[in-house]
């Protein structure tokens, strides 16, 4: 465990290019002094030589549950969602502060046993889309706007794979669920209609009373989409692409911490889960 001076932190799923901005922002640029990775959990030789070198870590273990009684806290930044349960039940159930970098599962069963491990182990828990904390987001967000009006449809489109091998739709299709939810006040959904044509899928449903339209598009040989989002109010219409800056893991980071400095989770356990339920709705028809 950390001495007084220091919470340590262990990593899971360092295949993850944002492992690098974790430890970067962390070990290399100290945003967050006193907070610091100090261990790394499994991975292949070279990837571990190359972040322990990035950030003077010293500590390897092999297995998520080997940070039990070794670390303050940890980040999953596994690629595939399916198995972020059964990395962060066993070190919920320890009453470790998670942050499960996106998305919280890839299933709603998933999600809620995790959330149940933390709320009966008096553990914290977090999870986020990193498009929630994009420039334009403060903008979209804003349901009653004078330039707008009132929102009534909402267009979120974005590069996703139903056939990714990182439990398909789940690993991108993430960021244009949550950023959809975001824009729309993170209400509950209606009734998920969702059709398939070639390279896209796009699901349709109603959050806060606002007409909603998510496509996700597969890329093709020349690349992949960048993320965009069209909002239409009464009498005004915004359209603008959502901008992951070179720290757009950052305020997610930023959260973490804060919420591990306050013992509060800055996320209901109801909207930590609202995006999982709205993704496997999804899914679900395809």
């Amino acid at each position: 465990m950390s001495n007084s001076d220091v919470t340590t932190i262990g990593v899971i799923g360092i295949e993850n290019s944002h492992v690098n901005h974790f430890i970067r922002h962390l070990n290399n640029e100290d945003r967050h002094p006193g907070y610091r990775v100090t261990t790394l959990v499994g991975g292949e030789p070279e990837r571990r030589a190359e972040l322990a070198e990035l950030g003077s870590i010293t500590e390897q273990v092999e297995n998520p549950a080997d940070l039990i009684g070794k670390v303050d806290a940890a980040i999953i930044s596994t690629r595939d969602g399916g198995l972020h349960a059964e990395q962060a039940i066993p070190l919920l159930k320890a009453g470790m502060p998670v942050l499960v970098d996106k998305p919280l599962a890839a299933s709603v069963a998933d999600a809620e046993a995790m959330i149940a491990a933390a709320k009966e182990n008096n553990a914290l828990l977090l999870s986020s889309s990193a498009l929630r904390a994009v420039p334009e987001m403060a903008d979209l967000a804003q349901i009653d706007s004078a330039e707008r009006g009132r929102t009534a449809s909402v267009t979120v489109i974005g590069p996703a794979d139903p056939n990714s091998p990182y439990s398909g739709l789940t690993f991108y299709g993430i960021h244009e669920v949550e950023a959809a939810l975001e824009i729309c006040g993170n209400g509950a959904f209606g009734e998920v209609s969702v059709q398939r044509v070639e390279g896209a899928i796009v699901a349709t449903t109603v959050i806060n009373d606002i007409n909603v339209s998510i496509h996700f598009v597969t890329a093709d040989d020349q690349g992949q989409i960048k993320f965009f989002a069209t909002v239409a109010g009464r009498h005004g219409l915004v359209q603008t692409p959502l901008t992951l800056g070179a720290d757009y893991n950052a305020p997610m980071l930023d959260m973490f911490i804060q919420m591990i400095k306050s013992g509060v989770a800055p996320v209901s356990d109801e909207l930590l889960l609202r995006p999982i339920q709205l993704l496997e709705a999804i899914t679900s028809q395809l």
